[in-house]
């Protein structure tokens, strides 16, 4: 215990502790990056916070190799291997003070970094659920084994160029195995899923539904102890013998691990998307805080839809990606509400009631692939259906970045609508209803009369 707290002192290990913390916090706050985008900001969601976290670990677990690497230089810098050799004392004994008081500063360093987010979380109000600690427990433990491995391989190979070759070649393997997992399109060139999740980092937080797989936690959590002994086997050993023996750990690692690890990295978490209801209206449950204020106008919503021939009977919430799941469902009763998103975060109540009932309560058909012209003909049908329903014209929360385009034609197909006597009108509106459920044909001509 003595020596553990004279390196504690002495040693780099409280200097990578700094600097693993800081270089977070200097990425975290410094760019407008992804992890402070949407619902699945790194400060909105328990899990989230986890998991971009350990995206990081692309830019920090070559750092913390790096640092590994230095410490397991030391001896050598000193020239006191020989003598440290002569002493009575168990080699593995006098590694274990140091690579103890590295992994002690790492760990406390990525917790408090995860600390951070998990406190803004809570101030924010995000859904509380134990999807963040397995992710956080292989995120601690990936810390560990680079830390012991740069030791390990710094200890093998004992050269000034070690370190920064080290987190070089960590850097450019991350970042190939991390942008490779769980690609949204197929890439030209498929490494399995099974590989990428060699690495410690986790891809970006796509889905604030999404989480990450029991069995890539379980299977990343026995490759990353396989590092980390085969780190500290190679930094302890004093023979060559020792040192081939050294490697058995990470093997058999990949050996237990590569069958277990999946093909898919993120799975939906259950317990957050659980429907909560009241009488037709329905959230997930990780908006449960949400339903007072949403569930009268989406009430209000399906009593305007009423009207309608075959009009939907409940709203609900829909938890899944259009781009990860193969679209939002599309069904006459049901009017699906994606809150995974800007355009119901910031809406007002007003601006839910429209979004509602545009498309006569269906969701967009447009895809990325889509033209501009395309996505601006649908803009502004649905916004033309919504004010037909609410009796004001005005855009779409989900069409934020295309009003200008969709404000002129919207106008002019809501004045040709109701220029058409009552029945009429109605007869458009439930045919534009059919094209939004179908996603065949274009509902500006529908409303218009092929003239729009």
């Amino acid at each position: 215990m003595k020596a553990l707290r004279v390196e504690l002192r002495r040693s780099i290990a409280p200097w990578a502790g700094l600097v693993l913390v800081g270089a977070a916090v200097t990425l975290l706050y410094s760019l407008s990056a992804p992890w402070w985008k949407g619902l699945e900001a790194w400060d909105e969601q328990w899990h989230s916070a986890a998991q971009w976290v350990r995206f990081l670990l692309v830019f920090l677990w070559p750092m913390v190799v790096g640092a590994g690497a230095i410490a397991g230089l030391r001896d050598h810098r000193a020239g006191t291997e020989d003598l440290l050799a002569t002493t009575a004392r168990p080699a593995w004994q006098r590694a274990a003070a140091t690579a103890g008081a590295l992994a002690f500063c790492l760990v406390a360093a990525y917790l408090l970094v995860f600390a951070l987010g998990a406190t803004l979380v809570v101030a924010h109000g995000g859904y509380f659920h134990l999807a963040w600690l397995p992710i956080t427990a292989v995120g601690a433990l990936a810390v560990v084994a680079g830390g012991w491995l740069g030791m390990g391989v710094a200890r093998v190979f004992p050269s000034v160029l070690t370190p920064p070759l080290l987190a070089l070649s960590s850097l450019i393997a991350l970042v190939f195995l991390t942008v490779s997992q769980d690609p949204v399109s197929e890439p030209e060139v498929v490494v399995p899923n099974q590989i990428t999740l060699l690495s410690p980092a986790l891809g970006a937080m796509r889905n604030v539904y999404d989480t990450v797989a029991t069995a890539a936690n379980t299977g990343q959590a026995i490759w990353l102890t396989g590092i980390a002994l085969t780190g500290f086997g190679l930094y302890a050993a004093a023979t060559t013998r020792l040192r081939v023996l050294a490697l058995a750990p990470v093997l058999v690692s990949a050996a237990i691990a590569l069958p277990l690890l999946p093909a898919r990295t993120f799975v939906l978490n259950e317990a957050a998307s659980a429907s909560v209801c009241r009488e037709n209206v329905c959230l997930s449950r990780m908006h449960e805080s949400t339903l007072d204020s949403f569930a009268p106008v989406a009430e209000e919503a399906l009593r305007l839809l009423a009207k309608l021939p075959d009009a939907p009977t409940s709203v609900r919430e829909v938890p899944y990606p259009a781009q990860n799941q193969g679209g939002i469902p599309r069904t006459a009763d049901v009017v699906p509400v994606h809150f995974n998103g800007d355009p119901f975060r910031f809406a007002t109540p007003s601006d839910w009631l429209a979004a509602l009932v545009a498309g006569a309560g269906t969701p967009t058909c447009f895809s990325d692939l889509d033209g501009d012209e395309k996505v601006i003909r649908e803009a502004a049908a649905r916004t033309a259906v919504a004010a037909w329903f609410t009796g004001e014209l005005k855009p779409l929360p989900d069409f934020r970045f295309i009003r200008e385009g969709a404000a002129e034609p919207a106008g002019r197909a809501l004045t040709a609508l109701r220029s058409l006597p009552a029945d009429e009108q109605l007869v458009r509106v439930t045919t534009a209803r059919q094209v939004g459920l179908s996603c065949q044909g274009d509902q500006l001509a529908v409303l218009t009369g092929g003239t729009g």
